[in-house]
Formats: structure tokens, sequence, C-alpha cells
């Protein structure tokens, strides 16, 4: 059986629903739910959580692309050689967005350059 146009017709499906998910991951997972013999359901249940875990990561991805930072900084990436005076238990702290519940304030001081942002 020619899997062509069934290829063509789940791509242009994938695409109109915005799956984008789903389109990239199909043959992968296919080809494991056929290898580890899985029911359809399960085979749809995994495809559709592969979509909403990537849907999460998007949205979590888009403020950050709109806020068209510079360059991209992370707190896993703070060198604390460049700011002797800050202990790792602080940016640790950060790292939990309790403070922000909290309604505490977060206020960086330093020089230009010195990684406020």
């Amino acid at each position: 059986m020619n899997e062509l146009p069934i290829a063509s017709e789940r791509l242009a499906a994938c695409r109109d629903l915005r799956l984008p998910a789903f389109r990239e991951r199909f043959v992968e997972l296919a080809a494991t739910a056929r290898r580890e013999q899985s029911s359809y359901k399960q085979f749809l249940l995994d495809l559709l959580q592969i979509e909403v875990a990537d849907r999460d990561i998007r949205r979590q991805q888009r403020p950050v692309r709109a806020a068209k930072f510079p360059r991209p900084k992370r707190l896993e990436d703070f060198d604390y050689d460049r700011n002797p005076n800050v202990l790792p238990e602080t940016i640790g702290d950060l790292k939990s967005s309790a403070w922000v519940r909290e309604g505490r304030p977060l206020v960086l001081i330093g020089d230009s350059g010195t990684g406020k942002s």
C-alpha cells in the first residue's frame, strides 16, 4: 500500500489544525507504537500528550521572545565569580516564584555589564 498520499493528507491536516508536534513526531511515535504493540487509544493519547507538552513549552517561550531581550540569560548561568557578594542560596530562591507570590521585591544593583538582567 502506498503511504505517500496518506502522509501528505496527514501533514496537511496537521497544518490546518495547527498541530506541529503531532506532525513532527507522528512517524516516530507510530514506529514506537507498532514495536510496543500499543493500542490505537494509547497511540492517540501519546500523540496528544506530545502536542500538549509542546504547546506548554511554546506558551512559556512566547513572552520571552516578545520581550526581545538582547541575549538570553538564565539563573543557571549566573557568574558567581563576577558577583562574589551574591550567595548561591539567594539565586536558588529566585528559581522559585514564591517571592513573587509573597509580594517581595527584587532589586538588582550593580555596574553596567555585571549580569543584572
